[in-house]
């Protein structure tokens, strides 16, 4: 800019020529010439440029009075051509104009420059009510919406003006808060603007942004006139509220008025659509569009691609973008968002690419897009890449919510770390964003790190919202920290939302694997149960504590209710099947799945199949279904194949099973365990060491066997041999005695189940000081005699610790509840409810 001022000043004919000359470098074709044949009487101009430089200030008036600054400030498109511009117009008096300086003001807010258009603003002398409305506007869209507050109310009290029916609409859009708004609404009211159809519609829409759908209606009922803006604003503030019903009246009310539905109204309603899985409406709405020429409306056609893609119908999303005219990065990301939220993660890499042929630069909603899309794809390498374009634009510090998207990324490849390092850096954390991360550790298996995680977000003063009970009620649920998930129902009764079908269901399953499965069912039956979600859940629950019969018989209910089963409901049903050794039913489940509902079924449905199969004792019949499957077996399928063999005791069908789970899975140091663990139980320790061995040579470590007990509120925690508690002592002593009084019963321990080489002594206090021994005997010293006892405990129940809890339930008088990695076992009176079949 010194350069261009030292022009200026040294001759104003010599800036001009400069300036032309900048625009000529951006300009082409008829553009230029219409621009040259406004200036075509100033040939002279350019020749002064070079010859002589001392011409008064009013000759320069005079000579670029016929200049078209109209057509100056279309064709400046850039802010250093701007910059030009406003010189010119600073030496050729123009400036002092203020219609010219106004327009300076929202040309710098349009090219982004908000500090340029307050400079310019500051520097207009005698302010009208154009000029304070441009400014209050330049804020608002650039996104200052507290300083375009401030400078309307600078405007209010001390220009001396009063505002008109142009200021409301940006000053109400700008209001972030329900207080400011009604200040703003009584100043409307009065100054006499309530009725104006702009005034009014802003109004509308700033009462549904903060939920007063039903004071918007009224003002909206109220308005003597309404034009298709105003129409517009009420249907999309009932869509943003989820008032789908009440949006679709809002339009049968607008199609009696005889108002014809524009792009915007159009779009709003096929969200509306959506919103009420409403797809024949939909596609009735998409046929009006054919009929009125709207279909390829730019904004109309990304609102069908979104529809479409809701739906599940990606084949019609894919037909409306293909045959697109024209498609901006909106269109590119709806189609990439529509298979990706489609779990089709391939096809939406390759539209990526193609996207990036065509020469259309991704946005931040893009790279939110690449991050789920990498993430689906398990693909870690590329996740860094993308993480890494991201950071090289500072995109995180620009918005939460792409932040997010790689918090969420990393979490799902499975690297919690940098998940959290992500985190941690994120310069503004929403509650979106602690409930990713809370979610990140609990599908991780970090449960205690996700209660940490709430914990925090609850001493930041960050109010917990649906997301944030869907994210911390599994973590309670995987600990069996029941009297904290009891809190949580509390607080989710007070907000009301209890009845949320995705909330209620994260209660029905922290209760039904707290062990309170009678709460469960309670709190199903007050649920809406019009989707499977809920059924889903309850199935399960069913399941994993033996009760495979009540679980068919409430998919019986589910069908008799009208409910569409979907892959989940087959997957709980079948593995609530095998959990009870229910084959015949589970053949049905899996026939009907496929014949019936034409859900064809996925690794996890086959991997179900053969644990049914191996779990009852047919190795073979599980062997040759792994053989019959159309499908490439996955680590799934063989590992419930080998966990059979475990159960049994088949080393060879083992073995043979573990050759082909190495090779497509070599990293889960859980299968070698498995292995080993077949081989110690056969006596074959050689073996036992080459397992070993090899799980070492590849880097891998046991999962450590733990198990924890609440007892006054808090998880305890303890690890197999656990010799640090404060009550050790204590402990130990009590496993002493109950070892004793066990014995008097005819308990023999059975050291099939240590796993190491050692004497007959040790063998029997490694059993005693197995994690679930040391949380029983801390929950007997613990509590009141007779009370049940709850136990979480992370790996399989062993053999001999099933036999000795049998016997302590019987012994203490108490029922003990022990959820393992499987199931539920329910020990009342020396009996267990899996009936010695787990």
């Amino acid at each position: 800019m010194s350069s261009i001022f030292s022009v200026i000043y040294t001759s104003p004919y010599a800036f001009t020529f400069l300036f032309i000359r900048l625009l000529l470098s951006t300009c082409k074709g008829q553009l230029v010439s219409k621009f040259l044949s406004s200036l075509q009487a100033h040939s002279a101009l350019f020749s002064a440029a070079t010859d002589a430089i001392e011409i008064s200030s009013n000759e320069f008036e005079n000579r670029n009075k016929d200049i078209d600054f109209d057509l100056l400030f279309k064709h400046c498109t850039q802010l250093h051509q701007a910059k030009c511009l406003h010189a010119l117009l600073v030496v050729s008096g123009k400036v002092q104009k203020i219609f010219i300086s106004t327009k300076l003001v929202n040309h710098y807010a349009y090219l982004g420059d908000i500090s340029a258009s307050h400079r310019t603003f500051n520097q207009i002398s005698n302010k009208n009510v154009y000029t304070w409305n441009s400014m209050v506007s330049a804020y608002v869209r650039s996104g200052h919406f507290r300083k375009a507050l401030d400078c309307f109310y600078r405007f209010l009290y001390t220009s001396g003006l009063q505002p008109d029916f142009h200021t409301f609409p940006p000053v109400l859009k700008a209001c972030r808060n329900l207080l400011d708004g009604m200040r703003i609404h009584c100043l409307v009211l009065k100054l006499g603007f309530e009725w104006d159809v702009f005034v009014a519609a802003s109004l509308t829409h700033m009462y549904t942004r903060f939920g007063l759908v039903g004071f918007a209606r009224k003002l909206f009922d109220d308005m003597p006139a309404r034009d298709t803006g105003s129409w517009n604003a009420m249907i999309s503030g009932c869509c943003q509220n989820g008032n789908a019903a009440e949006a679709l009246d809002v339009l049968y009310d607008m199609r009696l008025e005889g108002v014809r539905m524009d792009p915007v109204t159009v779009a709003s309603i096929l969200s509306v659509c959506a919103q009420s899985d409403d797809i024949l409406n939909g596609m009735l709405i998409h046929l009006y569009t054919i009929k009125h020429g709207l279909e390829f409306e730019l904004f109309v056609c990304n609102a069908l691609i979104n529809m479409y893609a809701k739906f599940g119908n990606l084949g019609h999303a894919e037909r409306v973008f293909d045959d697109m005219v024209v498609k901006d990065v909106v269109s590119w990301n709806s189609i990439i968002a529509a298979y990706e939220q489609n779990d089709d993660p391939i096809t939406a890499l390759g539209l990526f690419n193609k996207m990036r042929l065509t020469g259309t630069h991704p946005d931040l909603l893009t790279l939110v897009s690449l991050s789920s899309i990498v993430a689906q794809l398990n693909d870690s390498q590329n996740g860094k890449a993308v993480h890494g374009f991201i950071t090289r634009r500072d995109w995180i510090s620009q918005d939460v919510i792409l932040g997010n998207a790689v918090v969420d990324m990393y979490a799902k490849l499975g690297v919690i770390d940098y998940a959290r390092a992500v985190f941690d850096g994120l310069p503004v954390k929403d509650a979106i964003s602690w409930n990713t991360m809370i979610t990140g550790y609990a599908q991780n298996g970090l449960a205690s790190e996700a209660i940490e995680v709430y914990q925090m977000m609850q001493s930041n003063e960050i109010i917990p919202n649906q997301g944030t009970w869907v994210s911390i009620l599994p973590a309670y649920s995987h600990l069996g920290a029941l009297q904290q998930g009891l809190k949580v129902h509390g607080q989710v009764f007070k907000n009301s939302l209890y009845l949320d079908v995705f909330v209620g269901t994260c209660l029905i399953d922290m209760y039904g694997k707290c062990g309170r499965l009678d709460d469960a069912m309670s709190l199903f039956y007050e649920l809406p149960r019009k989707s499977s979600v809920p059924w889903n859940s309850i199935i399960s629950c069913h399941g994993i504590h033996g009760h495979g019969k009540k679980s068919v018989k409430l998919f019986r209910e589910m069908l008799d209710e009208g409910v569409k089963p979907d892959h989940v409901t087959f997957v709980s049903l079948l593995s609530a099947c095998s959990h009870s050794g229910l084959i015949d039913e589970g053949q049905w489940c899996f026939h009907v799945m496929q014949e019936h509902y034409q859900i064809q079924p996925s690794l996890k449905h086959y991997g179900c199949m053969v644990d049914l199969f191996g779990r009852a004792g047919h190795l073979e019949m599980a062997y040759n279904f792994i053989k019959g499957m159309p499908v490439e077996p996955d680590a799934s399928v063989w590992g419930a194949l080998l966990a059979a063999c475990r159960i049994h005791g088949n080393v060879d069908l083992g073995t043979s099973a573990s050759k082909h789970l190495f090779e497509v899975d070599s990293e889960n140091v859980g299968y070698y365990v498995l292995l080993s663990n077949i081989y110690a139980n056969a006596g074959k320790w050689e073996r036992v060491g080459k397992v070993r061995s090899l799980a070492r040579d590849r880097g891998l470590k046991k999962t450590p066997g733990w198990s924890s007990i609440e007892v006054n509120n808090k998880v305890e925690v303890f690890y197999t041999g656990n010799q640090t508690h404060p009550k050790c002592e204590e402990i130990y002593t009590e496993l002493r005695s109950l070892n004793d009084k066990m014995k008097i019963l005819g308990y023999i321990p059975d050291y099939s189940f240590v796993l190491q080489d050692v004497e007959e002594d040790e063998k029997e206090h490694i059993l005693m000081s197995h994690s679930e021994r040391l949380a029983m005997a801390f929950g007997i010293i613990s509590t009141p005699p007779k009370s049940p006892i709850r136990i979480f405990k992370n790996l399989r129940v062993c053999g001999d610790c099933h036999n000795a809890t049998k016997l302590i339930s019987k012994i203490t008088e108490r029922e003990i509840i022990v959820r393992d990695s499987n199931r539920f076992h329910h020990f009342k009176d020396g009996v267990c409810s899996c009936g010695d079949y787990w």
